[in-house]
């Protein structure tokens, strides 16, 4: 019977293939999960750290350039959750030749990609912002804060897609121990740069890029000194094309659908800038909030994604079913719980943003929206990975094109426009988190399904060939 690997060295793995479900998803979201979170408290220090010493037109800068940075990342991104689903799956199949072809392929395309964000990023930052009609008293400070954090995206996209490799393997703990020591300096030289040499958010735009290059550096001497199938060696760096046909068959639908989803967010912020500089910050910080909901929910999306990819790739058809069942539930119960928690505690939390009455009041219209309905995103992330997992990236691509981006659009084209509000805007997240997620997991059924068909069809022809 296969078996995951499950150890390596001293740092102990995670079974993917064998023993109770729910536990071993819980076992590897946890680590993500707080890995995610702390990556987040990059972004959220320099708003936190801006806002409390350089006021609220500072702090505008920064929380409203987060859907602009991801817009022009994600595609790549998405390309790091192929890397991980086919270093997965080939884990999965036991063939270590194929893992450590896709491990250096992965390491390639990070490379490339980390560069041409970079300078894309560095150059276009001033137009993006002028695109997303950036308000005047902030697009400056907004500029200073984009040019100097893109010179960071090669150090973050590889931290990603190494990070994304361990994770294949089930070594969760250690890239939530890199992003532990990198996120403590970050927020060390935030209140150095900003408080001592007064550099605003040029400060901590510097201090994130240091802190996302020394995470990168431990991720790389990590794979470098692994023992396993996914050690790294610098001279084997370079594209292998049938391990990177196989990562782009998933990582570019989902990069698509990441960036579309991203370009309506990116809207909803010209949206956002309608209203004026006080509002623009509010959400921000209340974005910044939300996001302690939103990240334990994607932990649970990244485990539904590894564990059915490694279960596909090692042909135990008879799981998949129960790792969706199994992640929806817990996806849900995370989102709930800690969505209550962030209500009751978010004007406290808005406080550590700013003491602007007026900002923190619309950061808890957010809050209380996102609160009440964001495990319906998880729910919808759960039902993508799922689906990606067992070789369908194309349709989840297609179903959140239309369901969460073309449906906002068409929301802040129609409802909004004739209802300038800011609760109007906000329902156009829950409104299409619940009707893609249905999409979804009717694909889904419908795919499992036409699976176990093939899977029986063929086992029947084998039968009859052998006798």
């Amino acid at each position: 019977m296969s078996t995951a690997v499950q150890s390596t060295g001293k740092n102990k793995k995670i079974d993917f293939l064998n023993g109770p479900l729910a536990w071993n998803i819980i076992k590897f979201s946890v680590p993500v999960m707080m890995s995610g979170i702390l990556q987040h408290l990059y972004n959220a220090a320099d708003i936190i750290v801006v806002g409390r010493f350089n006021g609220y037109l500072s702090q505008g800068a920064v929380s409203s350039v987060g859907s602009l940075v991801t817009l022009i990342t994600t595609l790549f991104l998405g390309l790091s959750i192929g890397a991980n689903v086919v270093v997965a799956r080939h884990l999965g199949a036991r063939e270590d030749d194929r893992v450590q072809r896709a491990v250096h392929t992965s390491v390639a395309i990070s490379l490339i990609a980390g560069v041409i964000v970079s300078v894309t990023g560095f150059l276009m930052s001033r137009t993006f912002l002028e695109w997303m009609s950036s308000p005047d008293d902030i697009i400056g400070l907004s500029e200073l804060y984009l040019r100097i954090f893109f010179l960071g995206s090669p150090a973050s996209l590889f931290y990603n897609f190494g990070a994304a490799i361990l994770r294949a393997s089930g070594d969760t703990k250690r890239p939530l121990i890199f992003l532990s020591i990198s996120g403590l300096l970050n927020v060390l030289l935030n209140i150095l740069f900003v408080t001592a040499f007064n550099m605003n958010v040029a400060g901590v735009a510097t201090a994130t890029i240091i802190s996302q290059y020394l995470s990168a550096t431990l991720v790389l001497i990590t794979l470098m000194r692994e023992k396993s199938a996914i050690r790294l060696s610098l001279a084997r760096i370079r594209i292998y094309a049938k391990e990177l046909l196989e990562i782009i068959k998933v990582g570019i639908p989902t990069g698509i659908q990441s960036t579309l989803f991203s370009f309506s967010n990116v809207i909803i912020q010209s949206s956002y800038n309608y209203f004026g500089s006080v509002t623009v910050a509010g959400v921000g910080a209340g974005a910044n909030i939300d996001a302690f909901v939103y990240l334990p929910m994607n932990s649970v999306y990244q485990a539904a994604l590894t564990f059915t990819s490694q279960n596909y790739g090692a042909k135990k058809y008879d799981r998949l079913k129960k790792v969706a069942i199994n992640s929806t539930v817990i996806v849900s119960a995370f989102g709930i719980i800690i969505g209550l928690i962030v209500i009751v505690f978010g004007r406290n939390i808005a406080w550590l943003y700013t003491d602007t009455e007026s900002v923190i009041d619309v950061a808890m219209i957010r809050v209380m929206v996102m609160g009440t309905t964001y495990f319906t995103c998880g729910i919808m992330d759960v039902g993508s990975g799922c689906l990606r997992g067992i070789d369908h990236a194309v349709y989840p691509m297609f179903v959140t094109i239309a369901g969460a981006c073309g449906l906002r659009i068409v929301w802040i084209m129609t409802v909004f426009e004739h209802h300038k509000d800011l609760l109007v805007l906000l329902m156009s997240y829950p409104i299409s988190w619940v009707v893609t997620s249905v999409a979804l997991f009717l694909g889904y059924a419908y795919f499992h399904k036409k699976l176990l068909a093939k899977v029986n069809a063929d086992s029947g022809t084998d039968t009859a060939e052998s006798n």
